[in-house]
């Protein structure tokens, strides 16, 4: 089998000049399946397979792929709550795949991580300000004694959270303000790198606004540096300074934030940015869908050779054989990095300056009449006085609309007001 070459995450991280604070290198997790009443193992899941990039101080970077591409793993092995199989995972130069006991808990002070669902991830018999102030005993040295009380009521004031609450439970609290709660006790120990699994995820389109919101918030205060993990690609955008694709346990393109959305190169890329809705009706028909044909390949046995070449529309011999190396490539007005062979730019539609496209002819006669003129069309409920249509042609009074509607109504015999159930 061909050698997997990856670049170095000093390399990876050529785009910004901050300092490194946190970086992965060759990270690798495999899990092994066990079979037989004596549980031999018969295989691996290899969940990440060789993942390389750097972290710089103050800088976020968003982590996007499809459902069982390793991103929630991969979170997992930057703060230690998985070994990882191979590599390493270095906090300013200190490696945490090796640490253990005290040296590990120090470092762990520094990195801390927001999980996805802010239902399970709280302990539901624990009040919210024992929730929160648990990773101060086991830290006491953070916090001067007798300090803890007054330290959560600022960090809840600090999420936007009523420090009057600190006695409340978690079931007291709507899905937003638990995601609060989540990020209060991830900010406790004043870390430099946050870790975020999804932490949107599970709430509404309003809800996840104002998390993010605080989250850039809290960043631009306390100087953090986030890895953001996530499937909404808008949100990612909004919030990253970098983005990496992940694919079956692999990085298949990484960049910044315009490098990645406006010329993304891969095509596993282009067929995920090309299937983000459209918000313009005005542009449906006008952006190219990609398809993907077939299934993800199992984890367990992924495809030699490049791994995305089974869906792949480019697929060659060559990427069948031949692994793609994570490096430089053409993206046509700079360069960013890409695993594949045939990389090229494809341009996607920008959905945020629509003011210059020409509105499809499908739509040229949709009704965008405010609601009150509709209304008035219509001839709402409530309405008093003669209600005239758009073209001024027809005239109705209430008691006529009234009439109308009584002509409507439906009877069966000896039951006015009801319809007669038609079943046997």
């Amino acid at each position: 089998m061909p050698e997997i070459i990856l670049p170095k995450a000093s390399e990876i991280g050529r785009s910004t000049t901050s300092e490194v604070i946190l970086s992965a290198k060759d990270l690798v997790k495999h899990y092994p399946i066990k079979t037989g009443i004596l549980r031999r193992t018969t295989g691996h899941v290899k969940a990440v397979d060789g993942v390389s990039f750097d972290l710089h101080k103050g800088e976020t970077l968003g982590i996007v792929g499809e459902s069982g591409c390793g991103k929630s793993t991969l979170g997992r092995l930057l703060v230690r709550l998985e070994a990882p199989t191979d590599g390493s995972v270095e906090f300013e130069g200190a490696d945490m795949a090796k640490a253990s006991g005290r040296e590990l808990r120090a470092l762990r002070r520094n990195i801390q991580i927001v999980f996805q669902d802010p239902y399970t991830s709280l302990n539901p018999r624990m009040t919210v300000g024992d929730i929160v102030g648990e990773p101060l005993d086991i830290h006491p040295d953070v916090t001067p004694k007798g300090g803890r009380r007054k330290r959560v009521q600022e960090l809840l004031d600090l999420v936007g959270l009523n420090p009057e609450h600190i006695n409340r439970y978690p079931h007291q609290f709507s899905g937003g303000q638990r995601q609060r709660i989540g990020i209060a006790r991830g900010i406790a120990l004043d870390p430099k790198v946050l870790i975020c699994d999804e932490p949107v995820s599970a709430l509404d389109v309003s809800v996840q606004a104002q998390v993010v919101n605080l989250m850039e918030k809290l960043q631009d205060e306390l100087g953090l540096a986030y890895v953001f993990i996530a499937h909404d690609l808008s949100v990612v955008r909004h919030i990253s300074d970098r983005v990496g694709v992940m694919y079956l346990g692999k990085l298949a393109e990484l960049g910044e934030e315009d490098e990645v959305y406006d010329r993304p190169t891969h095509p596993y890329t282009q067929a995920l940015l090309s299937a983000v809705p459209v918000p313009d009706p005005t542009l449906r028909g006008k952006r190219e869908h990609i398809v993907l044909q077939g299934d993800v390949p199992s984890p367990a046995n992924p495809p030699a050779g490049c791994r995305f070449h089974t869906r792949c529309w480019k697929a060659q011999e060559r990427c069948r054989t031949d692994v793609p190396e994570l490096i430089l490539r053409p993206d046509g007005r700079g360069e960013h990095f890409s695993a594949c062979h045939y990389a090229e730019p494809r341009a996607v539609v920008d959905t945020v300056d629509v003011t210059d496209v020409e509105p499809d002819e499908r739509f040229a006669d949709t009704d965008v009449r405010d609601p009150a003129t509709i209304a008035a069309v219509e001839g709402q409920p409530g309405m008093d006085g003669p209600v005239q249509d758009a073209e001024g042609l027809v005239e109705e009074t209430p008691e006529q609309r009234a009439a109308d509607m009584s002509s409507l109504t439906m009877h069966d015999e000896g039951h006015p007001g009801k319809v007669e159930d038609p079943r046997p």
